[in-house]
């Protein structure tokens, strides 16, 4: 629940990677300072500002506007520094405001990166003043908290950091102002008031959240259903009037303009690549990373479920049109049949042929549509693919061959491809991102289920394990050397042969669990740790764990469920899938769901609890936005390739590297 703060009022953080944003009725200048525990400002090296935006774990916006985002790393702010003060200030341009009386009270909220608002203040009483600090986040006992402050300073910027214990702070406020009216910060005019209808638009952003085990980037859900169309006479596009559609500014026509609202939200500091200008008529050349965000990967994510959304609703809209079409060519044949004098002869036939011509014009009107915006999205697709990072790339992209072992943790891990029938034509995939860390576990199905699985079950389980070995490997990849552990329980020996790339390079936290026994003896030392974990948060003792007990996130690979498993060890494998991705213990299951048919429904929560991914391509994912079914395919190393074994080998020495 958002904390909304008065004056004074703290809130504690549970969470150190945050962004601020600012929301002001006029430009406004946006800083930050880091100060001691006695509130001083040591010098101008403490203080971010438009001309120099960035501080170790703070970034402040380059520009004087009326929306701001400050992004903040509270683990890499320097130990000497204990609060970090977030600094709001009017231009001293002409024609600007001179004091924040005259403006709208300014807006200040706290929130995570995924958009999750922690704690929100509304700074107001202010009058004569033209600088305030808005809010502060301060570290007490090792834990930050944030506390609305509000105080403001009608001497400006130069008071403020005067107050604050800065040496030449009138110097500097001079040069903040300096650069301001220089356009080294580019002032923004404040937004335009809200439509009814640009209401309606930013209603109509997609979001996909419901697709399993997936988070887009923050934003309103989409609930439209495709519908019939309006009359294609009234409008030159077949798709309907209400279903929602990419943005095109005012007066254009041609190609869709896919920078759409969803996935351009107000600009944060760190400019995204932009696309150089196409020529008139022609779509603008697609450029990977295009999309917002506060770094390259965070702009690449947002990037790909901006296509995913693109390629959802173009598709809708031209099955949509087809179904008007239908509709209409029955309704037409059934009016001119309804007629008994035209059922026969030559009015007859000709009333018929006018029907079906009519419905090809549409269909092929509407083929033209989804061709042209199928277009588009493949040559986007084509640039952002190769500029994949790891976490988000296929095993044949290149930058595999190039892999280090990583120094945190990136915001999401490919787990493979989704593809409609409409997009096979131009091979168009998406790739299917799921945040980090996991919030749930995933099953991969080894029975019988997609149109390409093999006709031997041995076969398929043989696939599925190694897939299941892919993804620990990809897990494993991701995470920096040391913050992931995989345990494997394979109960009858099965999986020796899949295994071996993991067990020969030495990253898996102990051999193979086999037999009732070792089934027995991993379970209970996840489930106590789980136990033990969950007991510290409750209970706010995080230091009081055992200094043996493993902090890392951890993977327990299950093959061949049930076997080797008793009544008691399947309870304790359906507590690890309800409550261990809380507390960093995740389950990846190999399993054919029919081999468990004895235990009836009492299984049923555990196979909904998990991801379902399958070792072949599959159409079992859909989005509750319009109902598509996604084909799924698992993101497999290609044949005869070694860049499985080359890569947990550097994670391997990554691991040795760091004592793990």
């Amino acid at each position: 629940m958002t904390a909304e703060l008065v004056r004074g009022q703290n809130h504690p953080l549970t969470q150190t990677r945050l962004e601020i944003r600012v929301s002001a009725g006029a430009p406004v200048v946006a800083g930050a300072t880091l100060s001691d525990d006695q509130g001083r400002v040591h010098g101008r090296d403490w203080v971010a500002h438009p001309g120099a935006p960035a501080l170790p774990g703070l970034e402040v916006p380059r520009q004087a506007a009326a929306d701001h985002r400050l992004a903040v790393d509270l683990d890499a702010v320097p130990e000497a520094a204990h609060r970090v003060s977030v600094l709001l200030a009017l231009p001293t341009g002409p024609g600007d405001p001179d004091r924040f009386g005259a403006v709208a009270a300014p807006f200040v909220a706290v929130t995570g990166l995924d958009g999750s608002e922690v704690a929100s203040y509304t700074i107001t009483d202010l009058d004569a003043e033209s600088a305030v600090v808005a809010l502060e986040l301060y570290r007490r006992q090792d834990a930050w908290k944030v506390r609305a402050v509000g105080q403001g300073y009608a001497g400006g910027l130069g008071a403020l950091l005067t107050d604050q214990g800065l040496p030449d702070a009138g110097a500097l406020a001079g040069e903040i102002g300096e650069a301001v009216a220089r356009g080294l910060a580019r002032t923004v005019a404040p937004p335009p008031p809200r439509t009814a209808s640009a209401m309606a638009d930013a209603t109509g952003a997609a979001s996909h959240a419901s697709l399993p085990g997936t988070h887009p980037p923050a934003g309103p859900p989409r609930s439209t259903q495709p519908q019939p169309p309006a009359e294609p006479q009234s409008s030159p596009d077949p798709r309907p009037a209400h279903e929602p559609q990419p943005a095109r500014p005012s007066g254009q026509t041609g190609p869709v303009n896919y920078t759409h609202p969803g996935r351009q939200p107000p600009a944060p500091p760190a400019p995204a690549p932009t696309a150089p200008p196409g020529e008139p008529g022609q779509p603008a050349v697609p450029v990977a990373g295009d999309a917002t965000g506060w770094s390259m990967d965070e702009r690449l994510y947002n990037q790909v479920w901006g296509m995913f959304e693109d390629l959802a609703r173009c598709v809708a809209a031209y099955r949509s049109a087809v179904d008007f079409a239908d509709s209409r060519m029955e309704q037409e044949l059934d009016k001119a049949l309804s007629d008994p004098r035209s059922r026969i002869g030559g009015q007859g036939d000709a009333a018929r042929e006018a029907a079906r011509a009519k419905h090809g014009q549409l269909v092929d009107r509407a083929r033209e549509v989804l061709d042209r915006d199928l277009a588009q999205l493949a040559a986007e697709s084509a640039v952002v693919e190769p500029a994949l990072p790891p976490a988000y790339a296929g095993w044949d992209n290149p930058v595999w061959h190039a892999y280090r072992s990583p120094m945190e943790i990136p915001m999401a891990l490919r787990l493979g491809d989704l593809q409609l029938p409409e997009s096979r034509s131009v091979g168009l995939r998406i790739p299917m991102l799921v945040r980090l860390p996991l919030e749930r576990g995933m099953w991969i199905d080894s029975g019988r289920s997609g149109a390409d699985a093999p006709a031997e079950s041995d076969e398929l389980r043989r696939r599925a394990m190694r897939s299941a070995v892919e993804f620990a490997a990809r897990l494993l990849a991701v995470y920096p050397a040391g913050e992931f552990a995989v345990h494997v329980i394979d109960p009858a020996g099965s999986a020796a042969g899949a295994l071996a790339p993991l067990v020969r390079a030495g990253v898996l936290a102990a051999p193979p669990a086999a037999g009732v026994a070792g089934v027995s003896e991993v379970l209970a030392r996840l489930t106590q740790r789980v136990d033990l974990v969950q007991m510290a948060v409750r209970g706010g003792a995080a230091d009081a764990l055992p200094p043996d007990l493993d902090t890392a996130e951890q993977l327990l690979i299950v093959n061949d469920f049930p076997h080797g498993f008793d009544d008691r060890a399947v309870t304790r494998l359906r507590y690890l899938a309800d409550e261990g991705p809380a507390v960093g213990v995740h389950l990846l299951m190999v399993a054919d769901r029919e081999d468990a048919a004895e235990y009836g429904p009492v299984l049923d929560p555990l196979w909904r609890a998990l991801l379902r991914l399958t070792p072949v391509p599959d159409d079992h994912l859909a989005d509750p936005w319009v109902g598509h079914a996604w084909t799924y395919e698992p993101p497999n190393v290609p044949p005869g390739s070694r860049i499985l074994e080359q890569v947990l080998e550097e994670v391997a020495r990554a691991r040795q590297g760091r004592g793990v």
